[in-house]
């Protein structure tokens, strides 16, 4: 993760809204969405500001920048002994919440005839499912796909119009990748 992340997540992680930041630190809301964006770099003065301005401590931060993890490993082993609750599915993210700023990764397990729940709130999100084991069915608007093992798609997401589910007769282990 990169600082114009970080800020981003502690900002919406305070419900504070971009204008409001901005005017607090004194400088304009165009500036703190390309410092958010890593179009623009603040200065130390600038981001000593911005921090205050959403009640942080600009060294906390870069402490956490520092600190964190940039790399996560699920083993095979992780996925092979799968305990399924009740619901048909379950998924193994790749990182935890607080990593999760662009982009969220995980394995889906889904059983027989179960379905996963559809991600809501999205607005021009984009997912990639990728067939490991098993059968799919993804229902994308008007479209059906069937998929076996070894397909791919990509597509954008529509959360009132979409259905991933398990059609055939054993565990379905899907790669999915989603923007945020």
């Amino acid at each position: 993760m990169n600082l114009g992340s970080l800020l981003r997540h502690h900002r919406k992680d305070k419900k504070l809204a971009l204008k409001a930041v901005a005017e607090r630190a004194g400088i304009s809301e165009g500036f703190l969405s390309q410092v958010e964006n890593n179009v623009k770099a603040p200065s130390v003065v600038t981001l000593m500001k911005i921090c205050e301005a959403m009640g942080l401590k600009a060294g906390d931060l870069m402490d956490e920048l520092q600190n964190q993890e940039d790399l996560f490993l699920i083993t095979r082993g992780e996925w092979e002994e799968v305990d399924l609750p009740h619901t048909g599915f379950a998924t193994h993210r790749f990182c935890p919440p607080e990593a999760r700023r662009t982009l969220d990764s995980g394995l889906l397990f889904i059983e027989p005839g179960k379905a996963i729940p559809v991600r809501k709130d999205l607005k021009n999100g984009q997912e990639v499912l990728c067939l490991l084991r098993g059968t799919l069915e993804l229902i994308h608007g008007d479209k059906v796909i069937q998929m076996v093992q070894g397909d791919a798609v990509h597509f954008w997401s529509q959360p009132d119009r979409q259905l991933v589910s398990n059609q055939g007769t054993e565990l379905a282990v899907v790669l999915w990748v989603g923007t945020m």
